[in-house]
């Protein structure tokens, strides 16, 4: 059944009863029809056009009065209401009777007739739009909106008056348009007082809050309720008013909430019966289910297995044991809601057969770790669960569950050490339980024992063993002790222990010790349960003994002449105490008795007093605290020989300038031949070098400089060492012939001369006096004793081998290395200037044959000058170019001019001196003549030119006649500005020119 209903009166609420299934429409002041399902009972106001005024502020809703309603339905109230319907329906029932007791209305909220059915229950769904997503500043709470009151607020102690009450519009499933009106002006603020002037219109900002337990209850920030009442507040410069009245309405119907998935209420190996809840309809009643299932394939492809309005299914001829998916949505006359989440559902299986005997993995003292197997025949899909029995030995309990799972292995703690346990398994399923496995029995481990007690050393310590006894221990874990072991460690740090004792004994021996060393013993004992912990160690001192017997001592290096340095290691065995001391005994040649010639506690010593080439015997003994030991074997030693004694000063003979024969005479060798002599030579006595090592007894050097003094020594080396050195020895090589020049780079090379230049040589002790120079196939030139020399007429872009030597009075020198010069080519000649373009302010000039723009490896370059006013020449050009413009000259003015060419070889003549003549420049333009008309003839005038110069302007008429060319008129010499043209034709046009130039 359908209705059409339709109401424009204010004030007016309608309360409207349709059956499930039915629906009816309404027409809004918008224009617009609204249809509502019959779905669920509720009371809903005409819905209000929501325009926005000329001044950006919504008008206000239109207000419903609930008292006038039409009358419910013919049809009986719902009689398949649940309990929260009831309990809805009886809160919303109270609210609009205490609604209706205070004066009613509240401004277009919903009012519920008695016999309204109340509305389905709905969940909260989304969040509620910012207050930027709502037109004109409505929305949540703290947002602004400027409003255009007709009265202002004039004092800060008054708040702003009650806000209007809020009017909904635009009621969607899950959201809501909310607008209101500013409050008004209080009396008494209507006129300002004298001598004050109008107060400013106030700027009001409002709050919107929600309540979601009726009209008196708590008010929150906004959220998108099914059911909601709201109300507004101003608030004005901290000062905040009256809330509105409370305005209610109810969000539209939607789709339905996701629903749960489906639950197995039952099943068999063949058939499942899946159940479900039914999820929220949002204000429209749920019409069917939309069931779907995989059928058991395990793929993401679902298939409808059920589409109804009942809340179970059951579905048959199942695989046994198999598993299936299944989702679920719900339908109502708004859509279909989104499908559950995948549930996975499996068919049941037989009862499990019974499985084997459990068998036992690992055994603790107070655990047993027992596993057992799937029942044998059972499916992979089978979900198969145990419960693990256990009875204890002798406690009379029977068997006890200790595990219930799905695990096939189980460690069962808190148990007793060597008890005995019998276990037994149980496999069931949703089918029921198998019988019992068969019964095994598993025994506990004993713990190990305890620590053995009193370990003590029985009797003195000798220095080489101890005893040591121990009591059983107090606790044996509950087995007997089989075994007791000793281990001692040497030293207090307990990093190493060694195995002395293993047996049954409470007692043992420890032997094979070192005497004075420290030891730390301990013991523990051995049982069926394990090992027991170790005593705390004990500490022993063995007494110590005198060290044992040292090694000989030994030389240090090669024993000297005059003394001996000895060393030796300490005794192998110390006896158990540090060594504090030693003693060294002497054996003099053809000696019997030694005597002490060292004691203290260095391992060495410097027996000195000694004679050279002797051989001596020393032995010696070390001490402890227990006394000295005895003494080691004795070592021979003999003495060196002594270093020779200083040689002679050495006698020098110079065989010539470079070349000297030093010798010298034999030393003391102190016992010891002298192997070899050492020579030093130096031009320093103090930074001699060594020049010779032999046997020799001379030498000779070569190489020496002439006139030069050098200074020597000698020394003498034996086996024993080496000698001091002999006073040092000067002598002086004679005079000789210059050294080699070594001549540097040429000064410079022109095209005619060379200019050289050399450092001069060492003259060897004799001044120089002159030098050579050689130039191959030339005469020799010889200069005086100077350093720089200009070699002249010599032929230009020639090569030339030169060789330069020293001369003085002894003779001339060797040469210098050859080296090679070359003279540069003659400059080039200058070329021949023309002048191949002029105006009367610019000369362009030419010379030689080339392009125009010069090559980057042109290397003939050119400089062109021009003379001035003064009579010297200045510089225009300079560079490779073969062209060039002078420009910014005067007219009918004449200029001199000259040109050089030069490249490497310098610099060439410069040209004679050209002359140019600039021409005389052109008058000026004239305007167009002026022809007047005189009778039968034309007089033709113009404007003058002053002269130019002094020069004279002559000027030339010419005229035209119809298309002709222009043609000269004769006019005398002495005509300047007019002219009178006869026999013209006045019906023809004349085109008249008149030119000028200049007399020359």
């Amino acid at each position: 059944q359908s209705s059409c209903l339709s109401a424009k009166s204010p004030g007016l609420v309608i309360l409207v009863q349709v059956n499930p299934g039915e629906s009816f429409t309404i027409q809004r002041d918008d224009g617009q029809f609204q249809c509502i399902t019959g779905c669920r009972p509720f009371s809903w106001p005409l819905p209000v056009a929501h325009p926005v005024g000329s001044q950006g502020v919504p008008r206000p809703a239109k207000r419903y009065n609930p008292s006038n309603t039409h009358p419910p339905h013919g049809r009986a109230a719902f009689a398949h209401r649940d309990e929260r319907a009831s309990k809805t329906y009886e809160r919303l029932q109270k609210k609009l009777k205490e609604r209706q007791g205070t004066g009613g209305g509240g401004g277009g909220g919903m009012a519920l007739s008695k016999d309204s059915p109340p509305p389905s229950p709905q969940k909260s769904r989304g969040t509620p739009p910012s207050g930027g997503d709502l037109q004109n500043g409505l929305g949540g709470k703290g947002a602004e909106e400027q409003a255009q009151p007709s009265t202002a607020v004039t004092a800060l102690g008054k708040s702003p008056e009650r806000g209007k009450e809020t009017e909904s519009g635009d009621i969607q499933a899950r959201g809501v348009s909310l607008s209101w009106v500013a409050p008004s002006r209080t009396e008494g603020d209507d006129e300002p007082k004298e001598g004050e002037e109008d107060p400013a219109e106030p700027s009001f900002t409002y709050e919107v809050s929600v309540s979601y337990s009726g009209k008196d209850g708590k008010y929150k920030s906004c959220v998108c309720v099914c059911v909601c009442i709201f109300r507004v507040q101003a608030m004005c410069n901290c000062l905040q008013g009256i809330p509105s009245e409370p305005v209610s309405f109810t969000t539209l119907s939607c789709e339905p909430d996701k629903p749960s998935p489906p639950r197995k209420a039952s099943g068999t190996k063949s058939s499942l019966v899946l159940q479900w809840k039914a999820p929220c309809d949002n204000g429209s009643k749920i019409q069917n289910y939309i069931l779907q299932w995989d059928e058991g394939k395990g793929t993401d492809t679902f298939e409808q297995c059920y589409y109804g309005p009942q809340k179970q299914y059951r579905l048959t001829k199942l695989s046994t044991a198999s598993r299936y998916s299944f989702r679920l949505a719900a339908k109502n006359d708004m859509g279909v809601s989104e499908f559950s989440e995948v549930v996975h559902i499996m068919t049941s299986c037989s009862v499990p057969a019974p499985p084997l005997s459990p068998e036992l993995i690992q055994s603790g003292v107070t655990w047993l770790c027992v596993r057992w197997y799937r029942p044998a025949g059972s499916p992979k899909e089978d979900e198969i669960s145990y419960v693990l029995e256990m009875e204890e030995e002798g406690s009379g309990y029977g068997f006890q569950a200790s595990y219930d799972g799905d695990d096939l292995s189980h460690t069962v703690r808190n148990l007793h050490r060597s008890t005995t346990y019998r276990f037994r398994v149980v496999a069931y399923n949703a089918e029921g339980k198998s019988n019992p496995s068969g019964v095994s029995e598993f025994t506990t481990a004993p713990d190990r024992p305890g620590c053995p007690c009193r370990l003590a050393v029985k009797g003195k310590p000798h220095p080489t063993s101890f005893r040591l006894t121990w009591d059983p221990p107090k606790d044996n874990g509950g087995s007997d002790v089989t075994k007791y072991v000793a281990e001692l460690s040497e030293g207090f740090s307990g990093c190493s222990w060694n195995q002395v004792y293993s047996g049954s004994a409470v007692e043992c021996v420890c032997d094979g010790l070192s005497p004075g060393c420290s030891y730390q013993a301990r013991v523990h004992c051995i049982s069926a349960g394990g090992e027991s912990p170790l005593t705390e160690p004990l500490q022993v001192q063995t007494p110590p003994v005198p060290p044992g017997p040292c090694q000989p001592p030994r030389v240090i290096g090669k024993p000297k002449a005059r003394e001996v340095q000895l060393r030796w290691a300490p005794p192998l065995v110390d006896g158990g105490s540090a060594v504090s001391s030693y003693s060294v005994e002497m054996f003099a040649p053809q000696m019997e008795e030694g005597r002490e010639v060292y004691q203290g506690s260095e391992v060495d010593c410097t027996v000195g007093s000694l004679l050279p080439g002797r051989t001596y015997g020393f032995r010696l003994r070390a001490a402890n605290k227990a006394g000295y030991g005895p003494f080691s074997e004795r070592s021979e030693v003999t003495t060196g020989p002594g270093a020779p004694e200083a040689c002679r000063p050495p006698h020098v003979t110079c065989k010539s300038p470079t070349c000297a024969v030093i010798s010298w005479e034999t030393p003391s060798c102190n016992g010891a031949a002298v192997s070899e002599y050492r020579l030093e030579w130096g031009a320093a006595e103090g930074s001699m070098q060594m020049c010779y090592t032999g046997a020799a007894l001379s030498h000779e050097m070569r190489g020496l400089l002439p006139a030069t003094n050098y200074f020597c020594r000698v020394q003498a080396v034996n086996v024993a060492g080496v000698g001091p050195f002999s006073d040092a020895v000067l002598c002086q090589t004679p005079c000789s012939v210059p050294a080699p020049v070594s001549a540097r780079p040429l000064l410079y090379s022109p095209s005619t001369c060379l200019g050289l230049r050399w450092e001069a040589p060492c003259d060897h002790g004799s001044e120089i006096t002159s030098y050579l120079i050689d130039l191959g196939e030339r005469q020799p030139i010889l200069t005086g004793p100077v350093t720089k020399y200009i070699i002249q007429n010599l032929q230009p872009d020639t090569t030339y081998r030169i060789r330069i030597q020293a001369l003085n009075i002894l003779g001339a020198g060797p040469c210098s290395h050859t080296f090679k010069l070359k003279t540069k080519p003659l400059p080039p000649l200058p070329p021949r200037l023309e002048c191949t373009a002029s105006s009367h302010q610019t000369l362009r000039f030419k010379w030689g044959e080339g392009p125009a723009k010069a090559q980057p490896t042109d290397s003939l370059q050119y400089h062109l000058q021009m003379e001035d006013k003064s009579g010297r020449f200045i510089s225009l050009y300079k560079g490779p170019c073969h062209t060039h413009k002078v420009q910014r000259l005067n007219e009918s003015t004449s200029y001199a001019f000259r040109i050089q060419a030069f490249n490497e070889a310098g610099e060439g003549p410069f040209s004679t001196v050209y002359t140019f003549t600039t021409p005389r420049s052109p008058p000026a333009p004239l305007k167009a003549p002026r022809v007047e008309r005189v009778d039968e003839s034309c007089e033709v005038s113009w404007e003058t030119l002053p002269p130019m110069k002094g020069d004279p302007v002559i000027y030339c008429l010419q005229s035209m006649q119809g298309n002709s060319e222009f043609k000269q008129v004769p006019t005398p010499k002495c005509m300047k500005y007019a002219f009178c043209v006869n026999g013209l034709v006045l019906v023809l046009t004349f085109d008249v020119l008149v030119s000028r130039h200049i007399c020359n």
